[in-house]
């Protein structure tokens, strides 16, 4: 795997994960009551310390009432307050040693307060969704909440029979007991905290193009009543997994999904192996296609390409925003070159005071910062060329797969395939917050 584990606090979220050790798989067993938004179950992390013995650690959890914990199968010392779980184990426990951990919790999941509304479990008018990006995960399970901590999960979630669970990965059983049905998925690929998805609600499902052609198996679950517009919105899906495919290596998951829940939401949110959509994103004339294509693009670019912290994380915005613009221009609509031109008048009638680089926590979903990420992705297109682009682009995709990176490791791997020095590049588009000049082809 490419990237190592970062061991620094996030600077835009410092309370949030726990820089002395890892998780390397989550097994979570959770009961799910819709009607009283009622949540009860286990967590067991299976983690490996750090370079230094750990005498105490951290994870985040919301505010649910703890029934027990143990770490190695031992009670410790722990605290519980604003969010922070602390843990003193009985025994020290040795640099790189591996250990477990076992929280039983019960309580109301609510999401968590940010500076962009509640993030993570949504309680919904039939049902619930966790979109947790960037901090929201600690609504429902406790972990090391920090993105370059990625790991392995098993969930399984028992509901009322009459609801359907969908979580991004495999779903190994569905068992059904009297009046509850228990679903248990699998996520082998290593996954950030943020990016696992969660959809509760009364669904029809449908397969998304021929699996024998993809490779992919793709799914769509949505409302019954929106069967003829979702099936037209999301017809040419698997036409942009094969594109995607093409320009950014092997699809990095088992599998795809992609859910509308029965409510509006503001934006599509994607999780590891599963972008979650309002019905105000279905409107039957595929009026949010760019959006479908983002949020694919984002399964290699965020999801398996993972930023080291955040404030690197135009290279998931700007990416998926210019995988937007490649399937327009591959699929029949308008060229990167006019798009970015579009992005580009737009950037210039607004403030210049956006690095995207490090965009400050309160500007890192600014849609600037999108904008300005595609227009960083395009500029590098026009400097590289065609042929050295493509290459570069998709052995970033392959090269990284899984892995942890940052704004340096992306400008370091473009030289590579770089012809002469890209240095002004870079200060001008990444670390500058003046718009520079429209990239163009070059004469």
């Amino acid at each position: 795997m490419s990237g190592q584990q970062k061991t620094a606090p996030d600077p835009y979220f410092p309370g949030n994960g726990d820089s002395r050790f890892r998780v390397h798989r989550y097994e979570l067993d959770l009961d799910y009551r819709p009607g009283p938004n009622r949540l009860e179950g286990t967590a067991r992390l299976s983690a490996i310390a750090g370079r230094a013995p750990l005498t105490e650690f951290q994870l985040n959890l919301g505010d649910f009432r703890i029934g027990r914990i143990r770490v190695d199968g031992r009670a410790p010392h722990y605290s519980h307050r604003g969010g922070k779980l602390r843990v003193r184990p009985p025994k020290e426990l040795p640099a790189g040693s591996a250990f477990t951990v076992e929280v039983t919790y019960a309580g109301n999941p609510k999401p968590v307060s940010s500076p962009w509304g509640g993030l993570g479990w949504e309680e919904l008018t039939d049902g619930a969704l966790v979109a947790s990006q960037p901090v929201g995960a600690p609504s429902w399970y406790p972990c090391n909440d920090r993105p370059a901590d990625k790991a392995a999960y098993q969930i399984a979630i028992t509901t009322p029979s009459a609801y359907q669970v969908v979580i991004g990965g495999k779903l190994l059983t569905r068992t059904t007991r009297a009046s509850t049905t228990t679903w248990l998925y699998e996520q082998p690929a290593p996954t950030s905290s943020y990016l696992v998805g969660l959809s509760i609600g009364r669904y029809q499902t449908a397969l998304l193009g021929d699996p024998g052609l993809s490779g992919v198996p793709q799914t769509g679950h949505f409302p019954a009543h929106l069967l003829a517009e979702f099936s037209r919105d999301f017809a040419r899906q698997p036409q942009m997994m094969t594109l995607f495919e093409e320009l950014f290596g092997p699809y990095p998951f088992g599998e795809y999904a992609v859910v509308v829940a029965d409510e509006e939401l503001d934006v599509p949110v994607e999780a590891q192996g599963l972008s979650l959509f309002g019905v105000n994103h279905v409107d039957g004339s595929r009026g949010s296609e760019r959006l479908v294509a983002h949020e694919l693009a984002h399964q290699w670019f965020g999801n398996s390409v993972t930023v080291a912290d955040w404030r690197h994380i135009w290279l998931n915005e700007g990416f998926a925003k210019y995988a937007e613009w490649l399937w327009a221009e591959r699929s029949g609509g308008r060229s990167a070159q006019d798009l970015a031109a579009s992005a580009h008048r737009l950037l210039a009638g607004q403030p210049q005071d956006l690095e995207l680089a490090d965009p400050g926590r309160k500007s890192m979903f600014d849609d600037r910062l999108y904008e300005r990420g595609g227009l960083a992705v395009h500029a590098v297109r026009r400097a590289l060329g065609e042929d050295a682009f493509f290459r570069m682009l998709r052995e970033w995709a392959v090269v990284h797969r899984h892995g942890v990176v940052s704004t340096r490791t992306f400008t370091a791997h473009v030289e590579r395939f770089a012809a002469g020095p890209m240095d002004e590049l870079f200060a001008a588009w990444l670390y500058g917050t003046r718009l520079p000049p429209l990239p163009v082809p070059a004469v």
